[in-house]
């Protein structure tokens, strides 16, 4: 590592690898856009009198080595500090023995390829300290080795208090889980050596953290310190983009809110530049397939307008000239596209994004990527048939959904989408061309993958929820599919079964098909496989895998096993949607809905969202037969609410009757629930519930 300065005007700047010319992905591959690290610096200085002067990198400037011996975004970072130069960033420092730099045209006397990178403003919400975390016990496993759990699985780094001779040196590993017998268990973490060494300098009290590297961990192992570590030698230091919070959740059930908990620190651990996949391994990249099917969970959860609409670029720029979207985003180390449920977060996420936030640009500035992805998949089917391609329900459990049947869904699902969104910005024509498409792709899913009784090739829970919730069955075989998901639910013990691609859309399926009790009882299920199990077994995060460790198995297979995904937190939108009930009827949440549906045995939920338009709260409880419903409605719009009631004339609004109320109108009464529009405000709706 570097230390470079420009002495006169006291600019400086420690440098390392990072993305550039560091470690990602897996493999052991760097160097992935260029293999030395480059500074432009332009540094415009106004006086008082009104003069001007600039400061720019040119061979003036110096550098040297300083107390970085390493630091990798995977591999970690080692500091001595010993080597640190007391001043150097400081006027009248002695820099005689510091080196000119390597201007651009030559890199060590060798001329320098341009970089051919954009030059601009950062266009996303940057990486940031977030939040900082205690230990809550400290053991040791072994004499010597020490271990901090910091009761929470998390991405960032641990900072190290430290009082040692000169030259000792204290070595941090980091992992989420423990072995048998209490040591750190990093066999999951591939080859990425998650590992940070500091070199004390002997100078009395040191505090040191690192500033080049971050890791998934919730236990850190400390080697070398001097004596029996105190409890606050270690502080977790929480880092990811700022994303604002926007969501809360609450409800009756302690396992459901500590779902709810994993969610939003699965998020946090993967929100870090791009939407990773996992923080702690040799990978660390932007998944596509995790992107798009997470992604609504995540607006609930936190402000992600800035950060999708930068990724969203970065996903644009990896499409093939043939139209295929990547598998991740940047497209580095896994360079494969095209893939169902994967490439389709091209689509899903521009569309997810515009209903969020009401935004068209994202639709306009994505359209013609997604025409090409569209035609991409039409070019490359048969009789709009996709072929078997891909990765399936990727870590489904006890079930394998057919390649093709995911792929012709998905296929229908995205021209769908952007038949919506055509015509959100006015292109009637295309929306016409691609709702004709769907029909047609719809029409072919039929014929050739569901038989006359309504059995979809591969009967699993994913072909039903895929079937089902993408509105590729006809009227007539609803019933009988749905009665088919439900058997299969039933037939695993009311277990689930579904991957990533399944997931996301069973509860959803489950409840818009009339069967809410068998949702809730996934939801509420504890045994294996479920995310109660995993929570019942210490989970803190969310599993990349329902069998990531069992009782009867132990862990599961280490080449891909991590304890910090965010992809089978997608039941949060569920939480959000379902239990406390806040949804949007239309982009950008102007006419927002509010239908709660309690179950599961469940007494209250209470979410708050805040919107671009300001806070929506949903408050429900149920006491004694009465059903009372706490409702904010921001200014500037309306909202649609649901009362559960035996009868519309039973619902009250404060100490009305609710459909006398002020701003409250009756709309109807619909399948147990009285239905009113409401304008701004905060109201309070009670009812007495049906028997």
């Amino acid at each position: 590592m570097f230390n470079v300065q420009r002495p006169t005007f006291n600019v400086q700047r420690s440098e390392a690898d990072g993305w550039y010319a560091g470690y990602v992905g897996f493999g052991k591959k760097r160097e992935h856009y260029g293999s030395k690290p480059r500074l432009f610096v332009q540094l415009e200085i106004e006086y008082a009198d009104g003069g001007m002067q600039t400061v720019i990198t040119d061979n003036s400037w110096k550098a040297t080595h300083g107390p970085h011996l390493e630091a990798d975004f995977l591999m970690g970072e080692t500091y001595d500090a010993r080597k640190e130069m007391t001043g150097w960033a400081q006027d009248g420092f002695d820099d005689s023995n510091w080196h000119a730099v390597a201007v651009t045209d030559k890199v060590q006397g060798q001329p320098a390829a341009p970089l051919a990178g954009k030059l601009q403003s950062y266009p996303g919400v940057t990486v940031q300290k977030i939040l900082e975390i205690k230990p809550k016990k400290l053991t040791e496993p072994q004499k010597g080795v020490y271990v901090f759990d910091m009761g929470q699985n998390f991405a960032g780094w641990a900072r190290l208090k430290v009082k040692a001779q000169p030259g000792t040196k204290l070595v941090l590993r980091f992992a989420e889980m423990l072995n048998p017998d209490g040591t750190i268990y990093i066999t999951n973490l591939r080859e990425a050596r998650c590992t940070d060494t500091y070199i004390t300098s002997g100078r009395g009290e040191e505090i040191w953290e690192p500033r080049f590297t971050y890791h998934g961990f919730r236990y850190v192992e400390v080697t070398g310190y001097p004596g029996q570590p105190p409890l606050d030698a270690i502080t977790g230091v929480v880092v990811h983009s700022n994303t604002p919070p926007v969501g809360s959740f609450e409800c009756s059930n302690p396992m459901v809110n500590q779902l709810y908990k994993n969610i939003v620190w699965g998020q946090r651990s993967n929100f870090i530049e791009v939407p990773t996949d996992c923080p702690q391994r040799d990978e660390r990249l932007g998944w596509t397939g995790d992107a798009q099917i997470f992604i609504r969970t995540a607006t609930y959860n936190m402000d992600v307008a800035a950060f999708f609409t930068k990724w969203l670029v970065d996903l644009e720029d990896a499409q093939s000239k043939e139209g295929a979207f990547p598998d991740v985003a940047p497209r580095k180390v896994a360079m494969g596209d095209g893939v169902p449920a994967w490439g389709d977060a091209g689509v899903i996420c521009p569309w997810t994004i515009y209903q969020v936030y009401g935004d068209r640009r994202v639709i306009e500035k994505h359209y013609e990527s997604m025409k090409k992805w569209i035609a991409y998949l039409q070019k490359n089917s048969k009789d709009l048939l996709r072929p078997a391609y891909g990765y399936g329900d990727w870590v489904s459990i006890g079930s394998d959904t057919p390649k093709d049947v995911i792929a012709t869904a998905y296929f229908a699902y995205s021209t769908r989408l952007l038949s919506e969104m055509a015509a959100a910005i006015g292109k009637t024509e295309d929306a016409k061309k691609y709702q004709e498409l769907f029909e047609q792709i719809k029409q072919a899913f039929n014929k050739a993958y569901v038989s006359d009784d309504a059995r979809i090739k591969g009967e699993t829970q994913t072909c039903y929820c895929m079937g089902l919730y993408f509105d590729l069955l006809p009227n007539e075989k609803r019933q009988r599919a749905t009665g088919y998901l439900v058997e299969d639910v039933r037939k695993h013990d009311w277990h689930l079964t579904t991957g990533f691609v399944g997931l996301s859309y069973l509860l959803p399926a489950l409840t818009e098909t009339g069967n809410l009790d068998v949702a809730y009882r996934l939801l509420n299920q504890d045994t294996f496989p479920s995310w109660g199990y995993s929570i019942k077994n210490g989970a803190t995060t969310i599993w990349e895998r329902w069998d990531g460790w069992t009782e009867q198995k132990g862990f599961q297979d280490p080449g891909m096993n991590s304890f910090n995904h965010y992809a089978f937190g997608s039941v949060g939108r569920w939480l959000f949607g379902t239990v406390a009930g806040i949804d949007t009827d239309d982009a950008g949440y102007k006419r927002i809905r509010i239908e709660p549906k309690p179950g599961g045995g469940i007494t209250y939920a209470r979410a708050s969202y805040r919107s671009i338009y300001g806070k929506i709260v949903s408050d429900w409880k149920i006491k004694n037969g009465e059903f009372t419903l706490n409702v904010t409605i921001p200014a500037n719009t309306t909202a649609t609410v649901y009362v559960p009631a035996k009868d519309a004339e039973s619902v009250t609004e404060g100490d009305l009757p609710a459909a006398k109320a002020e701003g409250v109108q009756l709309v109807r009464m619909d399948n147990g629930k009285a239905v009113f529009a409401v304008g701004s405000g905060q109201y309070r709706f009670a009812s007495k519930l049906p028997q």
